[in-house]
């Protein structure tokens, strides 16, 4: 709900304040004082385009203010936050302003944000039914919707469980078409793997072999360094010359062997000693071991040139295999295998097609379902259209427009859309014998306002919107259907908060709150304030409003608009305006507030309410 709005350099309209409340206000005023500007402001504050021409003569910029009461755990709110802004115990600040330049801000809570976000915001906000501007039902998505808050529970069972098979339907078929893929690609992806494990199966790479064929090259490319190391060992560890016969005296063995015995004729005297002649003769073994060892390495090491070459020939294969399949080379013939088990599987993958055909037959049977549903909500949209055609043309009766026709279409189509298969549209035939158009072509802009009012007053329990406004509603009117308009206006105002600019005394007499704009002219600069009018000063201005002067005549017609007005609210459901006010109030869970004293400022005939 919108607690109050500033305008500051809009148009005519130098500095002025709109307490707002619940319930129902209407804004008066004479042809040109600005009541159009308070409009144009509102729109300027819920993100719509802005005209720098409308920033006021000589200003630089123009400032729109709005307090807005929301839920602290709505929508609003939490775009709000989202954007950076704060939300003040559920009270929101939103500031729109425009430069003489045409550049035009928007600050959101606080924090300056895009002026796209006050549109996004203002979709849960208001609702403005203008002369030119009809911002409520203006898509056919809005429209399906409207119609189905409309039909109530005969609609929202079937479509919740719609929803929810639809959302499995298409994660389904999204998953059936990225394993089926393409045939095609399937083919030559199948292909690209078989020829590349045949190739692997054909050169049949041993774990580690690489490995092996790397130390037998080097072994073989390099027999004559070899002999010459072994030699060299041999000769140390024995003192035998390569090729001799016996054991050397100079060798390490038979030094260990010396050192050995020294230490066991020794060990009579000390045991000590005989420790160490012990592990002197193990050493001795291992000595002689190791050289039997080496001269063993030594009689294998023969050149094989041709073994050579098998083996380079060999690694050269691996070689290339590991450079087309291995992740990584550094992995080797490792690599290598591990691609081939991952082909393997894959082509196992591509080659059978039985989740591919089990997830084409969950698809189909969801979509069997879905037209199933789908056909029920059809039907029951159907049944809730006749409906409305019927509340909305008793309705139009009421508000002189006894000859017009509202349809609701319901266009039933093939696609499985979130909604369903069917599209709605709201059609219009102004007369007899018109055909039925879109609503924003099917009238003129008063005939427009009232055909959305009684939309309104139909949908508001079903769709409700916190804030509507209303233009002009009553244009090409009066008499009864001025009273009608007015009645149907404060029936609105029982469940959500409704401003509307009027220029009929019928219709401001079933206000809860009264603001004029008065406009002053001192010759050289024209500007306007708003007053909120209490009691006499409600009455002044509605006999102004009916015979154009404060004639006597006029006064009593006045003062008669205004006590049955307030007897019909009284009678209608035992309400009131201040009924009104607890409903509204109990609807924006009880934060409901005007000015921020939490009272609504009383005049005694009326007050200015500039800054």
């Amino acid at each position: 709900m919108i607690e109050e709005i500033r305008i500051r350099s809009l148009g005519v309209i130098r500095d002025a304040r709109l307490p707002l409340g619940p319930g129902l206000t209407v804004i008066t005023g004479e042809t040109g004082a600005g009541k159009t500007m308070v409009v144009t402001g509102l729109g300027l504050l819920m993100g719509e385009r802005a005209d720098a021409g409308a920033v006021r003569a000589g200003d630089d910029a123009a400032v729109v203010e709005g307090r807005v009461l929301v839920p602290e755990d709505g929508a609003v709110a939490a775009r709000a936050r989202e954007a950076g802004g704060d939300v003040d115990d559920g009270e929101l600040l939103l500031v729109r302003t425009l430069a003489a330049t045409g550049r035009s801000r928007a600050h959101v809570g606080g924090r300056s944000a895009p002026v796209g976000v006050l549109a996004e915001i203002s979709e849960h906000l208001v609702a403005v039914h203008g002369q030119t501007d009809q911002l409520r039902l203006r898509s056919g998505v809005q429209q399906l919707r409207v119609l189905d808050a409309f039909a109530g529970a005969v609609v929202a069972t079937d479509l919740a469980q719609y929803q929810e098979l639809h959302a499995r339907w298409r994660a389904v078929a999204a998953e059936h078409d990225r394993v089926a893929g393409s045939t095609a690609e399937r083919a030559r992806e199948a292909e690209l793997l078989r020829l590349g494990l045949d190739e692997v199966e054909r050169v049949d790479p041993q774990p580690d072999e690489d490995v092996a064929l790397r130390e037998e090259s080097d072994r073989l490319a390099h027999v004559e360094v070899l002999r010459a190391a072994v030699a060299t060992a041999h000769e140390a560890l024995t003192g035998e010359v390569a090729g001799g016969d016996g054991v050397g005296e100079g060798g390490a063995d038979a030094r260990v062997d010396s050192a050995r015995r020294a230490l066991a004729q020794a060990g009579d005297h000390d045991p000590a000693l005989t420790g160490f002649a012990a592990r002197a003769g193990e050493i001795s073994y291992l000595l002689a071991d190791l050289a039997t060892e080496v001269a063993a390495y030594a009689q294998s090491l023969e050149a094989d040139p041709l073994r050579l070459s098998v083996v380079q020939e060999r690694r050269a294969q691996l070689t290339a295999l590991v450079r087309r399949h291995a992740a990584d080379p550094a992995d080797g013939v490792a690599g290598v295998l591990r691609w081939a088990r991952e082909a393997a599987e894959r082509l196992l993958d591509l080659d059978d097609d039985g989740r591919v055909k089990a997830l084409a037959e969950e698809r189909d049977d969801l979509e069997v379902r879905l037209r199933a549903l789908a056909q029920r909500l059809s039907a029951a949209r159907r049944s809730a259209a006749a409906d409305l055609e019927q509340r909305v043309a008793a309705e139009l009766t009421a508000l002189a427009m006894p000859s017009a026709r509202i349809e609701v279409a319901v266009h039933t189509g093939h696609d499985l859309g979130p909604w369903g298969c069917d599209g709605v549209e709201l059609l219009l035939a102004a007369h007899s014998g018109a055909a039925a158009r879109p609503l924003s072509r099917g009238a003129s802009g008063g005939e427009l306002s009232r055909v959305m009012l009684a939309l309104e007053v139909v949908l508001a329990g079903a769709d409700p919107v916190p804030t509507m406004v209303f233009d002009e509603v009553d244009a090409g009117v009066g008499g009864r259907a001025a009273v009608e308009i007015g009645r149907r206006l404060a029936r609105l105002a029982r469940t959500t908060q409704v401003v509307v600019v009027t220029h009929l005394a019928q219709v401001a007499a079933f206000a809860d709150r009264h603001l004029t704009v008065v406009k002053t002219d001192d010759g050289s600069v024209t500007e306007s304030g708003v007053v909120r009018l209490e009691d006499e000063g409600r009455i002044e201005e509605l006999a102004r409003m009916l015979s154009g002067r404060g004639s006597g005549t006029a006064r009593a017609h006045a003062e008669e608009l205004l006590r049955s007005s307030r007897a019909e609210a009284v009678q209608g459901d035992g309400t009131g305006p201040a009924g009104a006010r607890r409903t509204a109030r109990a609807a924006q869970g009880g934060a409901a507030r005007v000015g921020r004293s939490g009272k609504a400022p009383r005049t005694t005939g009326g007050r200015r309410t500039q800054g």
